[in-house]
């Protein structure tokens, strides 16, 4: 006589059905979870913080062609000193406050820096001479702005050419930097 096929009770059929719906509610959750978190990773990434590409030499040394820069977009408020991106001309550009609404700037023939009549010092390499571009010093840095300037003082784009940056078009502070050769 052949084989006769058992035939799965009702008990396994069941069994069956519930594994295949228990390996299916875990692929939805799955995917859920893949959407929602890679929703999460975009907000953070396009509201929170910018990861951007330093282009230039306008902060060298601190910052080199190349660096990867990780700006935290949401500061409240900014200091002297703290290295922000921020747009002019339609562009991107890294610079340094050194001056904020309210201040006076001013730039002496020696490459001195007087932020309030006190002369500006620190590990900044290079003078910072008054451009010839309609700004006139000492210049006062309107309420809602601040005066950047790029820490490569003679090769730089910066405040001495946009005048004083509005805050509207201050993306965020550099919060730290991944240098490229390190990668």
């Amino acid at each position: 006589m052949g084989k006769q096929k058992n035939k799965p009770s009702f008990a396994e059929i069941i069994a069956k059905r519930r594994e295949r719906i228990i390996v299916r509610e875990g692929y939805i959750s799955l995917f859920l979870r893949v959407i929602i978190l890679a929703l999460a990773g975009c907000f953070l990434f396009t509201e929170v913080f910018l990861i951007t590409q330093c282009s230039g030499l306008g902060m060298f040394p601190a910052l080199k062609d190349g660096d990867l820069m990780v700006v935290f977009r949401m500061q409240e408020e900014y200091r002297q000193d703290d290295v922000i991106t921020y747009r002019a001309e339609n562009e991107r550009h890294v610079g340094r406050i050194v001056a904020s609404g309210g201040d006076v700037v001013d730039m002496d023939e020696d490459g001195r820096l007087f932020v309030n009549e006190v002369q500006r010092t620190g590990e900044i390499l290079y003078p910072s001479y008054a451009r010839e571009s309609g700004i006139q010093y000492p210049f006062n840095v309107p309420e809602g702005s601040v005066f950047v300037m790029g820490d490569y003082r003679t090769q730089t784009l910066d405040s001495r050419d946009f005048g004083a940056i509005d805050m509207n078009d201050v993306e965020g502070k550099v919060i730290t930097i991944l240098r490229r050769r390190s990668l």
